[in-house]
């Protein structure tokens, strides 16, 4: 087999496969196969790294994570638009342009909520993409964009050099995707899918960009070498023949069939599969551009049309609570069906309980809603005239609607959060957090294993791992049980794990995987931590009032008592393996820095605590001692700045023997 003639078949079959699918919306190939495909190419690539192309369909995933964003000058400005908020503002423009130009065409097309990016390609190959940046300067998001499937890597029958402007976004089902993920990880929800896409096309490590699905409209021709157009049409046409996912546009002449369409597309907007938040209209002829001109920011030849937040009154009828999977208690407001933005809204929002009380929200009341970044229901106040007598004020429960277990205000007082470890609705994050690498570490009990078993009813408290069977664990899998076996034994042999995971892995509030090994060293087994008070607890080093309380109360919760029975019956390990050797590095700060070759970054933090000390990641004032390995950076010459001892391997050795 000539190999190098299979890659290059492989990547333009996989190219293709993309094509269809990330820009015309037509597969015609099934997974399994672009899967296999994808394999071979990776199989023959990794036997022949020689002959590996750039721009092969296995290098989306960039390089490396960056350390920061290269600053690049657009060679021609990426321009912004005037906004016009009114049908009366538009027709404006538009008779003044027809005054000019009476045969003016003008290009309708939907205005993509998301960030501008520059797209160039020498040679017909990808080569550099940039943010908007001011216009005139922005960043290097390369390696970020190469995830975008719908990107091509590589155009046919392209001048030298040409530069395309999009807009990147985030689809809606990727949105949602998202912050289901982010819940389940105990993180910030994103407000918007603009805002979550902006954070995503910067973020320095290409991977993540990845798994945010990110997709591209292509909109403009910035700079095409050697290529001559008559108007925008042309060139959109132009782009679509180079395999580009380009923006939907109607050509239009008569003002009122353009502000009429204008105003079709935002009573449209629910059905498109990203946020927009206008229209954009633009001179189609590219002499007649040419001839208005611009300001020095914005063309003169087109203007924005942005849609205004939609607002309506509505009745709150009934106030609901959901319970998240992170616990957090989020009040909903059931509402008067009302059409919003196109949609009908039955609920609205209330984000928390000051929320509420600021706004002085009860049911019954009327009050103005509306859509907040065109998404999420929200209401922005109350109509005290139309109060009904007998209305009083709302609370949140004090305890979980879901399973009954107390509430508990977080630090700030922003939120309530359920205490019940094994409360349904936080079920699956309770579990991925007590099998997560710092906890229990098991291997293969991935979040989709997780949700399969909680969904058959195997597992209803994170202490049911510890009871699956063999056929409950083949049911998960058509054909062996070899994946069955091999995952039950790596339960089993967390069961040895030291009980500093355990105690991290009960999802204690407060108690990090740090805590975790304080606790094991100072109370030696989980029996002992249970029975200590709160005095005892803040005893401990670094263990203050508020840890200590949550502590104690977590271990005094009946479903806390009834997970650790449950622990404690399967066999898991409550004793600590954590033994303090002595206490000379007590009250001592080291950091580590630079490649180690004696031990390893854990080994090294394991015997500074076992001594009593602790290990930071950063060098300050109050650090003790920074040791260094081969290679250290900004570390070592901030402690030399700041004349702190600086240790080699061996000098550390010394010390701990």
């Amino acid at each position: 087999m000539d190999v190098k003639k299979r890659i290059e078949e492989l990547c333009e079959l996989l190219r293709d496969a993309n094509y269809r699918y990330y820009v015309m919306d037509d597969p015609t190939m099934p997974d399994f196969e672009y899967d296999r495909l994808l394999r071979e190419l990776e199989d023959l690539e990794k036997e022949h790294p020689e002959l590996v192309q750039p721009d092969s369909p296995t290098q989306r995933v960039g390089g490396e994570a960056l350390t920061k964003f290269e600053k690049v000058a657009h060679p021609v400005p990426l321009m912004s638009l005037q906004d016009v908020f009114s049908p009366e503002e538009l027709r404006e423009f538009l008779d003044k342009t027809l005054e000019s130009y009476p045969d003016a065409a003008f290009s309708v097309e939907p205005k993509v909520d998301g960030l501008s990016v520059a797209l160039e390609y020498e040679n017909g190959r990808f080569v550099r993409g940039a943010t908007r940046g001011d216009g005139v300067v922005g960043e290097d998001v390369t390696e970020n964009l190469k995830t975008i499937q719908s990107i091509p890597m590589v155009l046919e029958g392209t001048p030298k050099r040409l530069i395309v402007r999009g807009e990147v976004f985030m689809p809606k089902k990727s949105f949602a995707a998202l912050n289901e993920r982010q819940e389940l990880e105990g993180k910030a929800l994103f407000a918007n899918p603009r805002n979550a896409a902006a954070g995503s096309l910067r973020q320095l490590d290409p991977k993540i960009a990845a798994q945010r699905k990110l997709d591209i409209l292509i909109f403009n021709v910035q700079l095409a070498e050697g290529v001559e157009f008559e108007n925008h049409e042309q060139s959109l046409d132009f782009l679509r023949k180079l395999r580009f996912k380009v923006i939907p546009t109607m050509i239009l002449r008569k003002p009122q069939e353009i502000i009429d369409y204008v105003m079709g597309i935002n009573d449209s907007r629910e059905k498109l599969t990203c946020d927009i938040d206008g229209a954009v209209i633009k001179v189609n002829d590219l002499q007649q551009r040419s001839q208005m001109g611009a300001t020095a920011k914005c063309p003169k030849w087109a203007v924005a049309y942005k849609y205004p937040p939609e607002v309506k009154a509505t009745v709150v009828e009934d106030i609901v609570v959901q319970v998240g999977r992170t616990g957090v208690l989020t009040p909903k407001a059931v509402v008067r069906p009302v059409r919003l933005a196109g949609t009908t809204v039955t609920n609205a929002t209330l984000h928390n309980q000051d929320f509420i009380t600021q706004r002085d929200i009860r049911i019954g009341d009327t009050v103005q809603i509306r859509k907040a970044g065109e998404i999420i229901p929200e209401i922005l106040e109350v109509d005290f005239a139309k109060r009904p007598e007998g209305t009083v004020p709302y609370h949140l429960p004090a305890a979980c609607p879901i399973c009954g277990a107390l509430t508990q205000k977080d630090e700030d007082g922003a939120f309530l959060r359920c205490t019940g470890v094994e409360c349904p609705a936080q079920l699956s994050r309770n579990i991925a957090h007590f099998v997560s690498r710092d906890a229990m570490d098991i291997e293969g009990l991935g979040s989709a294993i997780v949700e399969a078993l909680i969904e058959k009813g195997y597992l209803k408290t994170p202490a049911d791992i510890y009871y699956l069977t063999l056929e409950q664990m083949k049911s998960l899998w058509q054909k062996g049980d070899t994946a069955a076996k091999k995952l039950l034994a790596a339960i089993e042999a967390s069961k040895e794990q030291d009980v500093s995971r355990l105690i991290y892995a009960l999802g204690i509030r407060q108690v990090g995987a740090k805590t975790g090994k304080v606790l094991a060293s100072r109370f030696g087994n989980l029996d002992a931590l249970m029975d200590a008070d709160v005095e005892a607890l803040k005893e401990v080093p670094d263990i203050g009032e508020v840890t200590a309380e949550s502590i104690h109360e977590w271990f005094a919760q009946p479903q806390s008592q009834h997970m650790i029975q449950m622990l404690k019956d399967a066999g898991v390990n409550f004793e600590s393996k954590r033994v303090l050797t002595d206490n000379r590095f007590a009250g001592m700060t080291f950091v580590l820095t630079g490649a180690l070759s004696k031990f390893t970054r854990e080994e090294a933090t394991e015997k500074i605590e076992l001594l009593g000390g602790k290990a930071s990641g950063s060098v300050s004032k109050k650090t003790s001692y920074v040791i260094v390995g081969e290679n250290a950076g900004s570390k070592e010459r901030k402690a030399r700045e700041l004349g702190i001892p600086i240790l080699s391997e061996d000098d550390f050795l010394n010390m701990i023997q």
